[in-house]
């Protein structure tokens, strides 16, 4: 052990901590009393012991495993879900280059957009992503590490999504090219007709429309529009593409002289466009209006208790004012006296502060309940769950699972008592009686990642679960991972 640790261990006792309120307390601020505080010799003396524990923090910093070779590569520019993304989509090019090659068939570039279309939609579907999680963290805490930090990447499933989407895109782009080729070369000998030509070019512009509007930077500024045209278009591609299916396949059938039903039952995108109309039409069949009791906390959150069904570990609801307009989705966490569950919403958009201001009686609800980022933390024994504001919401969804990890927590939040109040500060004592609150009201945001680092050795942690805005979660993330802390945070893609 080196000078500096030596130091850390024997000087800095474990309760000094950052402006840290203490939820099993009724006062919130340093470890320090009032009482205490007062003697101006203690106040030297605590200035002295937080300057000394700054100093050590720095040293340990300093001290501390340098950052791995190509981290910035490795962890950031191709993450995981960048990673699957681009496995996708360069499969997705490889084939089509081989059939532009060698087959340039339609019909196979048209089984190639459907396919992709299909696992398009399955990849949000909320069936089939909680089947991801269930197999994928199904795997026990005595496996290797090294095979449950690879599961606890499950959440990046959003690639594939992606992925598919623009190869969809680059598959239809060749498809019409084709097309469009052979009706005009070939002129009255084509079996193409002209509405059939029509509607491809429809699909084609709706599509792109699709794909430019999920671009992270218009996605962030104009969210609301985001979802809209994304949702709205997609349903309208899946329609038009159904429909461009049957003049497309009428036109061949006839051609070929075969009933158009035998010629569509004998075509794989026949199929393949009835399990992507099935997947998301599933959803809708479970749409609800269901009572909603608010708990005002604050300005800035409220409290939103449901009591139409029961929730679990790591899942999130969507809920709407109405059907039709933007859907919000909340992490859920049961309610202590067991009678329902409940998910916390603070002021971050027009539809949440609307949402505090008017709290509603009633709330549209769509699907099952989904598993989100925080189920991947279930193949862990200890963790460290780092959150900042409502950030801490998602992380209460851990109180639905008695077999949970052995948690320690630090959340950074302004004046916690009063705006999320005392019901919520008991549910996090509940997760750690010694947690780390700091009051930024009264310490100012701090950088977390120093006390982080000394949690992970202090408590041997297996993992970082970070829940906060992009911004600060991309970063607490990184600058974890790239000295070899394994981090986690939820994927901001929707």
């Amino acid at each position: 052990m080196s000078a500096s640790e030596e130091t850390l261990t024997v000087t800095i006792p474990p309760a000094v901590k950052h402006a840290a309120y203490s939820p099993t307390s009724s006062s919130y601020g340093s470890e320090f009393s009032d009482d205490t505080l007062g003697d101006p010799n203690e106040k030297a003396f605590q200035q002295k012991i937080i300057s000394l524990e700054q100093r050590i923090e720095d040293l340990e910093a300093q001290l501390y495993n340098r950052p791995k070779r190509f981290a910035w590569i490795r962890y950031f520019i191709l993450d995981v879900y960048r990673r699957l993304f681009s496995l996708v989509f360069l499969a997705n090019v490889g084939v089509f280059i081989a059939i532009m090659i060698t087959d340039r068939k339609l019909l196979a570039l048209v089984n190639a957009t459907a396919a992709n279309l299909m696992a398009c939609g399955l990849a949000r579907q909320p069936l089939v992503v909680n089947s991801i999680f269930k197999a994928v963290c199904s795997i026990p805490r005595s496996a290797p590490l090294r095979l449950r930090l690879l599961a606890a990447k499950a959440h990046h499933y959003g690639g594939v999504h992606s992925g598919c989407g623009i190869a969809s895109l680059l598959w239809y782009t060749g498809f019409v090219g084709m097309m469009s080729r052979e009706f005009w070369s070939s002129g009255q000998t084509s079996p193409i007709t002209m509405p059939a030509v029509v509607l491809s070019y429809i699909i084609l512009a709706l599509l792109l429309a699709i794909i430019m509007v999920a671009f992270p930077t218009f996605r962030v500024r104009k969210h609301d529009y985001f979802e809209l045209i994304h949702r709205f278009s997609g349903w309208l591609v899946v329609a038009l593409f159904v429909a461009l299916l049957f003049v497309f396949c009428d036109d061949f059938s006839k051609a070929s002289h075969q009933p158009l039903g035998i010629f569509l039952v004998k075509l794989p995108a026949f199929w393949f466009l009835v399990i992507t109309v099935m997947a998301i039409v599933h959803p809708w069949l479970l749409l609800r209006k269901v009572p909603v009791e608010a708990e005002y906390l604050s300005s800035h959150a409220i409290r939103l208790h449901f009591s139409h069904t029961s929730t679990s570990f790591g899942k999130g609801i969507q809920v709407s004012t109405h059907p039709l307009r933007d859907w919000h989705a909340f992490a859920t966490f049961p309610d202590i006296d067991g009678k329902g569950f409940s998910s916390v919403v603070s002021k971050a958009g027009d539809w949440t502060a609307a949402c505090i201001a008017n709290p509603p009686t009633h709330l549209w609800k769509r699907g099952v309940l989904i598993h989100g980022f925080a189920y991947v933390m279930r193949v862990f024994q200890r963790i460290i769950v780092v959150t900042t504001g409502s950030g801490m919401g998602p992380c209460l969804s851990f109180l639905g699972d008695e077999n949970r990890p052995d948690i320690r927590v630090v959340w950074q939040t302004r004046s916690p008592l009063k705006t999320y109040g005392q019901g919520v500060l008991d549910m996090v004592a509940i997760l750690d009686p010694n947690a780390i609150v700091i009051d930024t009201d009264r310490s100012a945001r701090i950088d977390m990642v120093p006390i982080i680092r000394r949690l992970v050795k202090e408590h041997r942690a297996e993992a970082v679960c970070v829940v906060s805005n992009p911004v600060v979660t991309t970063r607490v993330v990184y600058e974890l991972e790239k000295t070899g802390t394994p981090a986690f945070g939820p994927i901001f893609d929707s």
